[in-house]
């Protein structure tokens, strides 16, 4: 018997890191033992008060029902508490927060909320797949508008205005960006709102890197008139290292946090009790917390700039987030071509930059989320055979 897929999921691949993954089981199986330097998961615990705060909460015997779909208030205080000091932004959390069971579900949430046939939705190039699958799934049509590195990874708002945008309804935007660390200033914040306002429409902000590696952490929501115009994503997954526990918010005008519950409020039946509080713990802890994991992750991107030099690839020392970004040498075809040869004859996994849009065909991209020790053995395996 043949069941066709929707056509929703006909233009949708499976996720290219789902696919890759099986294939180094595959190689791990034949005794490879393959070094993964690809994808952004973690490798350090919570904070232990935050492990904690999950442990006690746990036990106890009336907190393992079902829960508010917006969260418990406890939450939703932490998070704005959290975006006031860190962010200076100011949000009701009665009203204005919205908690999610992760942020990438977050995404398509949004796109399905507001997005259906006939609407266009801009995605950057190169970016976090999960933009453009979300667009599709929602029926919408993505429309890539390119990032350079002449730019500094900054979207040219003057060639976008060239553009028929009459049928965009949302725009993505990512900064930190992913793949390539680059940040935003405020300036180009306000160049945004003003951008979004002129042509009505709706700013989605996915900032799940703004603590890491960053002097500074940034939110458009912090820039006069962006409530009017924007909605954003953020995460404890890489902040707080609790990608595994998917929890992720929304903050906005009520208005957009209506909207979005109405569609969310059919899909999941809220976040467990224990994890929303240990979620609260996460947020409520010092800056002392950011500042010891970036001493780690600083330690550790040395490591992968000598990875790069080893592979004759180029970067920015500029760049931040969880990752580093380079341009591969003229002797490769793209980063899918370096990508392979490394796994091939260093049995180390690094990400070719293709994979988040054409424009990043020529790059590559390695994880910070690997101990010390485990970067050494990938640039000796990388010496020994390149």
């Amino acid at each position: 018997m043949q069941i066709d897929v929707a056509k929703r999921l006909q233009h949708t691949e499976e996720y290219y890191f789902s696919k890759k993954l099986r294939e180094i089981d595959e190689l791990n199986r034949q005794g490879a033992r393959v070094i993964n330097l690809g994808i952004g998961s973690p490798d350090l615990p919570p904070h232990p008060e935050v492990i904690e705060t999950l442990n006690t909460n746990a036990q106890l015997p009336n907190v393992h029902g079902y829960q508010n779909y917006k969260g418990v208030p406890a939450l939703r205080q932490a998070v704005a508490d959290w975006y006031q000091r860190y962010y200076n932004a100011t949000f009701n959390p009665n009203t204005e927060i919205l908690p999610l069971i992760g942020s990438k579900e977050g995404i398509v949430h949004i796109c399905m909320t507001y997005l259906q046939e006939g609407d266009q939705a801009l995605i950057p190039n190169p970016g976090y797949p999960a933009y453009a699958a979300a667009v599709r799934l929602s029926g919408a049509e993505a429309i890539t508008y390119n990032l350079t590195q002449e730019k500094n990874w900054l979207i040219d708002l003057d060639e976008l205005k060239k553009q028929d945008l009459s049928k965009v309804k949302l725009m993505w935007i990512n900064y930190p960006h992913m793949p390539t660390g680059a940040s935003a200033p405020d300036a180009f914040y306000q160049e945004l709102i003003q951008f979004a306002k002129e042509h009505n429409i709706l700013i989605c902000h996915d900032n799940p890197y703004s603590f890491i590696l960053t002097d500074t952490p940034k939110s458009i929501m912090s820039i006069a008139g962006a409530k009017d115009v924007a909605i954003e994503l953020n995460s404890l997954s890489k902040s707080s290292n609790m990608a595994g526990w998917r929890i992720g918010v929304l903050v906005g005008a009520e208005e957009r946090i209506n909207q979005v519950l109405r569609f969310k409020s059919n899909m999941d039946s809220g976040m467990f009790l224990p994890v929303q509080l240990a979620a609260a713990k996460a947020l409520q802890l010092d800056a002392s917390w950011y500042a010891d994991l970036n001493k780690i992750y600083a330690e550790r991107r040395q490591q992968v700039y000598e990875i790069m030099d080893l592979l004759a690839c180029t970067y920015q020392k500029d760049q931040v987030g969880l990752f580093v970004w380079a341009r591969i040498p003229e002797k490769y075809k793209n980063g899918y071509a370096l990508s392979d040869a490394v796994l091939e004859k260093s049995r180390v996994f690094i990400t070719p930059g293709g994979i988040f849009g054409d424009k990043g065909d020529q790059y590559i991209r390695i994880s910070l989320c690997a101990t010390v020790e485990v970067l050494k053995e990938s640039i000796q395996r990388i010496k020994d055979s390149f």
